[in-house]
């Protein structure tokens, strides 16, 4: 890379870290650090939400499947979260903020303790946070390939400098440091995003490549499904991806909870919603023009990149660069946050006695180890992600296909139809949902339609089906679901007004 691209790395990488001693100032308290107080603005909270969902991966594993299958990414990868989250806007949006503000909740996998019990709490929290580590070394991973792709820079040193400026910001601030840099990736990366486009179309010979560029594409790269994408693997990955943006990933959660009230938390998850269907069109356009410029790579997870350097000039290189790291950064921040939650509030207090008797100051500095022994531990899987099976595996097999069982009791329990379910039921359909998996993919070696749905598939039908059967209702369950909803129909009962 050219002088002046690194100069946009470096300036972007210290304008995070000062965001993020800026936002040191504001957290006086654990809440503080974890939901922000409850006083995240909506539009902040939404545009957190977009930015915390997804990362480098696209530019890496989904950029290679753009360029070799077409625009079927972009409908199961972008347009299932941009419908899932619209769905949790009207069912989970009010109640995780009613949840923070009536129960007091300030880590996600709280309310599993109240809702079922103790064991179910630590079986969800246990593996959840385990998979997180594995889903956050794979963005490791995808960025510093990025980065070695561009400046010829190694994984390892790639891994450690994005990893160790994500841990300086995100264990000083907590959730207003994710936030606000959140907020400033958006906008470094839409100038790049806007930068990349504007690129491409000059080449096709200006806005008219827009509608003219895909009959040039190779056959069946306008086909919203293929063969290894199947309709049924889009209709899966809706489901799994309405539970796991709406709080199974426990990070996007913590959005919702920091609103000020419901109604701010329900116009956040639509903003989000919007900026799902509308933005990776934006971003994934010069992928799918990729073929065009740079036909007969081996190996397409390098498209992007290939693109970036053939038709951007010096500087602007280093700015697509930059928005690459953007969304990872404020994807990972994210996700150490919610996981120093769950052990600090969740995990330690069960393991520990001591802890549970942890002041605010306390549980504040127990928070920041927690976030910087996580991001620490996934920097070093990442170092090994080749070998468990490359980038997109690891987001798409283990983390979509596992999400569904860890996120069904947690997302299921919070709707009043589903109150005959208990601890039984939660715990039998996480172990149901993690043992088909370990089957399909291990055993059987199952194609990935298959290994994705069926985990979920089985973990719902074992959840109610349990519940239907064996009722486990209680008083104390009935009278806090009944709180949720009537915090939910209020909140859409003001909305249509």
């Amino acid at each position: 890379m050219h002088a002046l691209d690194w100069v946009m790395v470096i300036g972007y990488f210290g304008l995070m870290v000062g965001i993020g001693w800026w936002s040191h100032r504001r957290v006086k308290t654990d809440k503080d650090f974890f939901i922000a107080g409850g006083r995240m603005p909506w539009w902040l909270a939404g545009i957190s939400h977009h930015m915390s969902g997804y990362s480098a991966v696209l530019f890496v594993a989904y950029a290679g499947v753009a360029y070799s299958q077409g625009v079927t990414v972009y409908f199961w990868g972008f347009a299932s979260i941009g419908i899932g989250v619209a769905i949790g806007a009207w069912l989970f949006a009010a109640r995780w903020n009613q949840l923070r503000a009536g129960f007091g909740v300030a880590s996600p996998l709280e309310f599993l303790a109240r809702r079922f019990n103790i064991p179910t709490q630590q079986a969800l929290a246990w593996s959840g946070a385990s998979l997180k580590v594995f889903d956050v070394a794979s963005k490791w991973f995808a960025v510093s390939v990025l980065l070695e792709s561009f400046a010829g820079v190694p994984i390892l040193v790639g891994i450690l400098v994005t990893g160790g400026v994500t841990l300086l910001y995100c264990t000083a601030g907590g959730l207003w440091a994710d936030a606000l840099t959140d907020f400033g990736q958006f906008v470094i990366q839409g100038l790049a995003g806007i930068v990349m486009i504007w690129a491409v179309l000059s080449s096709l010979g200006g806005i008219s490549g827009l509608w003219t560029m895909w009959d040039r594409l190779p056959a069946g790269h306008l086909s919203p499904v293929t063969e290894d994408y199947t309709t049924v693997f889009l209709l899966v990955y809706v489901l799994v991806k309405t539970l796991e943006y709406n709080g199974g990933m426990w990070n996007l959660a913590q959005r919702y909870m920091a609103s000020p009230d419901n109604h701010a938390a329900r116009r956040g998850a639509l903003l989000s919603s919007a900026l799902y269907l509308i933005w990776p069109l934006v971003l994934m356009f010069p992928m799918f023009a990729a073929p065009l410029f740079v036909p007969g790579l081996e190996d397409p997870t390098t498209s992007y990149a290939a693109m970036t350097e053939k038709l951007l000039p010096a500087g602007m290189v280093g700015l697509v660069l930059a928005g690459m790291f953007s969304h990872t950064m404020a994807m990972v921040a994210s996700d150490a946050n919610a996981i120093s939650a769950v052990i600090t509030r969740d995990m330690l207090p069960v393991l520990w006695r001591k802890a549970r008797e942890f002041g605010e100051v306390q549980r504040l500095r127990a928070g920041r180890i927690a976030t910087f022994g996580f991001i620490a531990l996934s920097m070093l899987v990442a170092t090994r992600a080749d070998n468990l099976g490359g980038v997109l595996s690891i987001v798409v097999s283990w983390v979509a296909a596992l999400m569904g069982p860890i996120s069904v009791p947690l997302l299921l329990g919070m709707l009043p139809w589903f109150r005959r379910c208990g601890s039984r039921a939660a715990l039998v359909s996480w172990a149901g949902g993690l043992i088909t998996y370990a089957v399909l993919y291990y055993g059987v070696d199952a194609g990935q339609t298959a290994t994705v749905a069926t985990p979920i598939l089985v973990s719902l039908t074992l959840f109610i089906g349990l519940g239907a059967v064996a009722s486990e209702r209680t008083e104390e369950v009935d009278e806090m679901l009944d709180v949720l909803d009537r915090a939910a129909k209020g909140t859409a009962a003001a909305a249509a007004r």
